[in-house]
């Protein structure tokens, strides 16, 4: 008897605690997964080890990026026949403090030149961008084409390639034309056959100079606070958001694999956020199985179909029928089904995985009841930790080691399957505005730190990580923050109407970062030195010793004082 209940309690933590259907058996520990593998790693650092500094340089030809997103920065909400996204929907409706609106923001819309100049000084070779859908059409539909909309996207491309820096294109981000939403928006499976013929029109229009797609970014942010909690616009609950946005990356996917790939050349994927999720107490057992599933409630969710059956996580199905079985009369959570036609054009519709990453968390078991949301459904809860520095955002806190952790997870659940590399399309902190901030030395501290943890991941893991992006570009407004939040390196003065950028002292960091990368790139000494315009009178003693390479030479400068 005592045997046969082991068996099925075995089977039960298999189907319920691994993330792919078939967990793999290590010979010693029994079945492991990957959430696990990782955990084992890196469980047992101490804090030292943990945040010990790698004194090593980037691959040769890596890429260096800063961002921005159309609805932050661009403006010129009605200009030259652009058409009403959500976004300017819900700014027009006072649902921002201070009834701020994107109406104008930083005004990039009149500003390309401006703009790639600042890219030019920042030495980045590479410059992520979003294009409104409504800039193009205006109502969403092929039918409805503006060809001011995308001459202005055509003049923003062709000065990024004069001034030898290589543009990245997201499809989406977040800024829905207003007349798809008057028809349900992500809800609404026609959604699917409109964004294809988006796709396929930037595809056909900018893709003889441009090579690196986004379809989305943090689509994880769209379903859960567009249509999960309604904090952004649309502001609906409907868990079938997700469906169809992933219906809608994949179509993307192929028809420009069959249509545009062999003339054009180019790669699309898709840029995912995620935690990463560390266990409350690493002792318990029940933590470490709660962070695997905070990772699947928000990573897998999307990446899995993606990179690995063209399904959901087998973890994610049955946690949320088992909620749903507990919870009778209320649903707390639903989770279509795809047909195995759609499995298999979902599968393998990415040529990298991009990551959004931010922050990290301390997740622990706990029953969440009949309470809808990733937590009450995931029966987990999440924390930081008080010692972690906070940011102006309240959900952003720097642990830039959980960055290390969640590549290493990353590449052994997903990239193990489908081999393709990691692009780091999205890493940044907010400040808060409070007047001029220049002096932006907490960013600098928290950029430092991140970027040396994606330097550790592929020296000492192997893992291939291809880019790394910095947002953003400039400050913008922030959706629902307005422009309370700052994530720039260059500040932006909303309060005058030409909306003059001046760069912080992040901008000469990360310049700096990037130019003795290429400088290490070629066969000559670089000079123990820390000069730049924010370091008035430095000299080798501002710096720590760290031979040539260029990332301790950077890293170890002392900030500048306060002034």
């Amino acid at each position: 008897m005592n045997t046969i209940v082991s068996h099925e309690f075995t089977w039960f933590n298999i189907l319920c605690f691994t993330s792919h259907s078939i967990p793999y058996y290590t010979g010693k520990t029994g079945f492991r997964n990957s959430y696990q593998s990782v955990w084992d790693k890196f469980g047992t650092q101490t804090t030292a080890e943990r945040d010990q500094f790698l004194n090593e340089s980037f691959p040769s030809g890596f890429q260096w990026a800063t961002s921005s997103e159309s609805f932050k920065v661009e403006g010129g909400w009605s200009e030259d026949g652009k058409g009403e996204t959500i976004w300017d929907r819900f700014g027009h409706k006072g649902q921002v403090p201070g009834n701020q609106t994107a109406d104008l923001a930083c005004d990039s819309y009149h500003k390309v030149d401006y703009d790639v100049y600042l890219l030019r000084g920042l030495h980045v070779n590479t410059y992520q961008f979003s294009i409104s859908w409504a800039r193009i059409f205006p109502f969403g539909h092929q039918g409805s084409h503006s060809e001011k909309g995308a001459l202005y996207y055509d003049r923003l491309i062709n000065a990024l390639l004069e001034s030898g820096i290589q543009p990245v294109i997201t499809l989406y981000h977040w800024d829905l034309p207003q007349a798809l939403q008057d028809y349900g928006g992500w809800t609404n499976a026609t959604i699917v056959a409109a964004f294809k013929d988006y796709a396929d029109f930037c595809f056909s229009r900018f893709g003889d100079r441009v090579k690196s797609w986004n379809t989305f970014s943090s689509p994880w942010v769209v379903s859960h606070a567009g249509y999960g909690t309604g904090e952004h616009p649309p502001g609906m609950k409907d868990y079938v958001a997700t469906h169809n946005i992933l219906k809608s990356h994949a179509e993307a996917w192929h028809v420009y694999n069959d249509k545009h790939r062999k003339k054009q050349g180019g790669k699309v994927g898709i840029a995912l956020n995620s935690d990463w999720a560390e266990p409350m107490v690493a002792s318990k057992p029940a933590d470490v199985t709660a962070a695997d599933r905070y990772l699947q409630f928000m990573l897998g969710w999307f990446a899995h179909p993606i990179f690995v059956d063209g399904d959901y996580p087998a973890l994610l199905k049955t946690q949320i029928e088992q909620k749903r079985n507990r919870c009778p009369f209320s649903e707390p959570a639903r989770l279509p089904s795809f047909t195995a036609e759609e499995k298999q054009r979902i599968r393998g519709t990415a040529d990298f995985l991009g990551l959004n990453h931010y922050t990290s968390r301390l997740v622990k078991n706990s029953f969440g009841g009949c309470i809808p949301g990733p937590q009450g459904v995931g029966d987990f809860q999440a924390h930081v930790d008080p010692s972690w520095s906070s940011t102006a955002s309240d959900w952003i806190y720097s642990a830039p080691w959980g960055l290390r952790r969640l590549l290493n997870y990353i590449s052994a659940e997903y990239l193990n399957v489908t081999k393709v590399p990691i692009h780091i399309t999205g890493n940044g902190m907010p400040i808060k505005y409070i007047g001029n901030t220049l002096n932006d030395k907490s960013r600098i501290q928290y950029m430092r730190s991140y970027i040396n943890e994606a330097l550790k991941a592929i020296h000492l893991d192997g893992v291939d990580v291809q880019r790394f992006t910095v947002q953003s570009l400039m400050d913008g407004f922030e959706g629902n923050h307005g422009y309370t939040q700052r994530f720039g390196l260059h500040h932006v003065n909303f309060a005058d109407a030409d909306r003059p950028r001046t760069p912080k002292q992040s901008v000469y960091f990360y310049s700096e970062v990037i130019k003795r990368h290429r400088e290490q790139e070629e066969p000559k000494s670089i000079p123990l030195v820390c000069k730049h315009p924010l370091t008035v009178g430095a000299t080798e003693k501002d710096c720590k010793p760290s031979g040539i390479l260029f990332i301790l030479v950077v890293m170890h400068c002392d900030l500048p004082k306060e002034r």
